[in-house]
């Protein structure tokens, strides 16, 4: 959480001083760095430990299926518009314009900074009193990226430090109270879902297509719970 504020008021700060259309050049090379980010987190899909964990033909599957859960129950909850009121009141709370790019940035790297495995690994973790050298291995890469972002989208990226600390606290909290929950292929599950929602992230910031990514996030939860279903299946 401070390290996202940290980078967030330095990339203000550097960011008012940078023209629109460099601006606009940092927002593209962000989206093309999400998408790169996204590939490396969907390599475990093809790994031979994810794969043998799972029945004969469902490793696409069970992503599919994931997704298309996570969706509808994000979309009854209307989750994306939630989290763009959320941004709004955030907005005229922090008294940022209206035309402005304080939701986008919100929501953009709100969900960056929870989607990954450093963040359930890190936050289980230190739950668990093992250490927290992947929280600080994540922190060191959100300080930087909140710099990048903030340049481009402003204050906005810092208020997402508000929804990263309550989801990564909760991740804790269970690390406390239930140990190491997952197995490494519902981890690898999470982290695939991941990936593909870092890739809709990067569309959105290349505005290539505006995928409602905030009601596919149930997803994230939903694979663990599908693909140990499965597992149990050839168990």
């Amino acid at each position: 959480v401070v390290a996202i504020i940290a980078g967030s008021a330095i990339g203000v700060v550097a960011g008012s001083r940078l023209a629109l259309k460099t601006r606009d050049l940092i927002t593209d090379v962000l989206g093309l760095i999400t998408i790169l980010a996204a590939a490396s987190a969907i390599i475990p899909m093809f790994s031979k430990e994810f794969s043998s964990a799972l029945p004969k033909g469902w490793t696409l599957l069970s992503i599919l299926a994931s997704l298309l859960i996570g969706g509808l129950i994000g979309s009854a909850l209307k989750l994306e518009d939630r989290l763009e009121h959320l941004g709004q009141n955030l907005r005229r709370r922090f008294g940022a314009h209206h035309e402005g790019t304080f939701v986008e940035g919100f929501v953009s790297s709100s969900l960056l900074f929870v989607i990954g495995p450093l963040a359930i690994l890190g936050s289980i973790s230190d739950g668990m009193g093992t250490g927290i050298d992947q929280l600080s291995l994540k922190s060191i890469l959100d300080f930087f990226a909140a710099i990048a972002f903030a340049a481009s989208l402003g204050w906005g990226v810092a208020a997402s430090a508000i929804p990263v600390g309550i989801y990564q606290g909760i991740w804790t909290l269970i690390g406390f109270l239930l140990g190491n929950v997952l197995a490494q292929y519902q981890i690898d599950a999470m982290t695939i879902v991941g990936g593909l929602l870092l890739l809709s992230i990067g569309l959105r910031l290349l505005k290539i297509k505006e995928v409602a990514v905030g009601n596919l996030l149930p997803a994230l939860a939903v694979a663990p719970i599908f693909v140990y279903v499965l597992h149990a299946l050839i168990g």
